[in-house]
């Protein structure tokens, strides 16, 4: 009797903290449309003053592929048509997520779904009869048609460094250079090693996030013959962060085989790879199927669509549900919503990083290694804005045919890890990989999160990686 009475109370409660969030959500997001469509104005202005280029608020361009491989651009409002030429470089126009520039208010998606619920036959019917009509077109930002000329005639649209991002030499050390490669540390041997391992971080991240904890843990043994290559993407840590890249899927990963795989002449590799960094690490895997020995994911985002659903669309919901709890949830709907909020805590934290180094040092009197917060602060919001759309969210679409190229074409281990606690990706992404690669084995971390399932237990980490490592060898 006692239990049921407790069961029921804690329902009540569950629902009334439901209900409150509900409404906190509301209110507070309807707030942050409204915050981030008058930063979008404020940074207009400052770009023009500061920048002397004038970039329309909010304006948009449609824009047509025909039969020629041109593109037909028409800004809103004129009659007259622009069109653009893609050259033979590698970029593609497809990998631009939509969700950069589609991402309705709070209020309209709220009431977008009230009308789905209320006539969902009808909005059936309409949906239909709209991607019917619209099958041909897409929707651009005007900034990406001016990127795409830039890219033809061989010009930049921003300088190396934009007035809200830090000019600091570590920021800005590749500048100096004409190589323009990632920034790569290397351990073990120093000749040619028996075996490579490339280490991919997360996001807003950097190659810190492995070589402050895993490499000072590795055996002995296990340095005379791998080779441990870790990388800071482009856009962030030491790496190029060129404000004309739109930061897509095929970007990221030419960048890596020319930096990594390139530059260090390896042929055959084991990856270990973290949150995003196991997106790039099945793209990868794909392209070079011979070559991977094993596949190490910590916490894949990876999440199965449903039929009828945008791909982009739904992981954006999915990752950034626009709730304000849990706390992860808010900031990553913040984060990933709201284009000039998110350039705003950009320009407090990433371009006064050096600042708060300097404080956390003063406060903490220097205990502390402060890696993790070097890799969260050193980057541009292009970088970051764009790769959580494009990688994360724009390749959602993409991930099905990567697992199942994978399991049927690779014979490479694939092991997965997860912490119990992950708030950023929940635990069923793991299991979502596993059901698509069958042999894939996932190992649940109990009391770990997406950075405790590394930090903290790095040495017993290093010596399950050495042992994945050891096995694949000898298959």
């Amino acid at each position: 009797m006692e239990f049921s009475v407790m069961c029921k109370a804690r329902h009540v409660l569950t629902l009334i903290g439901s209900v409150l969030n509900i409404v906190l959500s509301f209110i507070v997001f309807c707030f942050l449309d409204i915050l981030d469509f008058v930063l979008c104005f404020v940074y207009k202005v400052l770009d023009f003053c500061i920048e002397s280029e004038w970039k329309n608020p909010g304006s948009y361009s449609a824009a047509t592929l025909d039969g020629s491989g041109k593109i037909i651009v028409s800004e809103q409002g004129e009659t007259e048509s622009e069109v653009v030429y893609l050259t033979s470089t590698k970029f593609q126009l497809e990998e631009i997520s939509d969700t950069l520039y589609s991402r309705p208010s709070f209020v309209t998606e709220v009431s977008n779904q009230l009308k789905k619920l209320t006539f969902d036959t009808i909005t059936i019917t309409k949906s239909t009869e709209k991607k019917k009509l619209t099958r041909s077109t897409i929707t651009i930002n005007s900034t990406i048609v001016k990127l795409l000329q830039g890219r033809m005639i061989g010009q930049y649209l921003y300088p190396i460094t934009r007035w809200s991002d830090c000019d600091c030499q570590f920021c800005n050390s590749w500048t100096y250079s004409t190589k323009r490669t990632l920034f790569v540390k290397s351990d073990g041997p120093k000749d040619q090693a028996k075996e490579d391992v490339v280490f991919i971080h997360g996001f807003v991240s950097s190659s810190a996030f492995w070589t402050e904890t895993l490499f000072p843990n590795f055996s002995s043994n296990a340095k005379s013959i791998y080779r441990l290559l870790a990388v800071d993407l482009l856009g962030f840590g030491r790496s190029p962060k060129p404000n004309d890249s739109l930061y897509t899927l095929r970007e990221h990963v030419d960048m890596i085989e020319k930096s990594v795989l390139e530059g260090y002449g390896v042929r055959s590799f084991h990856i270990v790879a973290h949150s995003l960094g196991c997106i790039l690490a099945l793209a990868i895997a794909v392209k070079h199927p011979e070559s991977v020995k094993s596949l190490t994911l910590l916490a894949p985002p990876y999440y199965p669509v449903p039929k009828g659903e945008s791909a982009t669309q739904y992981v954006m919901r999915r990752v950034a549900p626009r709730q304000v709890w849990p706390p992860m949830a808010f900031c990553a709907s913040v984060g990933g919503w709201y284009q000039y909020i998110a350039r705003t805590v950009s320009l407090v934290l990433c371009k006064n990083h050096r600042l708060w180094d300097f404080l956390i040092k003063i406060i903490t009197g220097n205990r502390i290694r402060t890696f993790l917060l070097e890799g969260f602060i050193r980057h541009t919001h292009i970088a970051s804005w764009h790769t959580l759309h494009n990688v994360i969210f724009g390749t959602s679409g993409k991930l099905d045919r990567y697992l199942d190229i994978i399991r049927d074409r690779l014979s490479c281990d694939v092991t997965v890890f997860h912490g119990e606690d992950d708030e950023v990706i929940p635990l069923e992404c793991s299991y979502n990989v596993q059901r698509r690669i069958p042999r894939a084995r996932v190992k649940v971390v109990e009391n770990k999160d997406h950075i405790t399932i590394v930090v903290g237990r790095q040495k017993e980490f290093a010596r399950e990686l050495e042992e994945i490592w050891k096995k694949s060898t000898k298959n």
